[in-house]
């Protein structure tokens, strides 16, 4: 039995529940501080890969984007055309590819036995990570508020790094345990 990709009242409820938790998380738990107002060390930088792996791609997504809205706004570091048009969707981006290559239309049982899943979660994590801070490092130098090189380097260590260690820790820890629970209804 395959996962189904009907979204539903319910699905669309956890979505934006899981981006604004992602969100405050990115906003209140930011131990380093890595360009005051711009860029923080974010720990918590696999959230949005782990519950679209967990729950579907568009609410690895929707993740992403929703809990970069969040941050922005409670951080103080909200810009409409990057936050909006390049940040949000680069973000749900590393939540959604992760998703698509490593759980799309297998069930969780399914994802837990699979022996590759910790280095297709890794290859995939760094490849979106990768491709997210150079489209938001592009951003932040057009509109002139970042160096390119900088934002790459910052950005590559405050979130490439936390979204490739933690998404397979995290996922290979619960993946057996939510195997158990019937998450069709809230998957998307």
């Amino acid at each position: 039995m395959t996962k189904k990709s009907k979204v539903t009242t319910a699905g669309l409820v956890f979505m934006v529940i899981w981006g604004v938790l992602t969100g405050v998380l990115w906003a209140y738990v930011n131990p380093i501080t890595l360009v005051p107002g711009v860029i923080h060390l974010r720990i918590f930088a696999f959230l949005p890969a782990v519950i679209g792996i967990f729950f579907g791609p568009i609410s690895g997504f929707a993740s992403g984007y929703i809990g970069t809205l969040v941050w922005s706004l409670l951080s103080g570091a909200f810009i409409p055309a990057h936050t909006l048009l390049v940040d949000g969707i680069m973000v749900g981006f590393t939540g959604w590819l992760p998703a698509i290559m490593v759980g799309k239309g297998r069930t969780l049982e399914e994802i837990a036995t699979d022996k590759s899943l910790v280095w297709k979660s890794v290859l995939w994590c760094g490849l979106s990570g990768i491709a997210m801070i150079i489209a938001v490092s592009l951003s932040l130098s057009i509109l002139g508020i970042f160096d390119f090189r900088w934002a790459l380097f910052w950005l590559g260590l405050s979130d490439v790094p936390p979204l490739m260690i933690g998404t397979p820790v995290i996922v290979k820890m619960f993946i057996k345990r939510l195997s158990r629970i019937d998450v069709s209804n809230i998957s998307a």
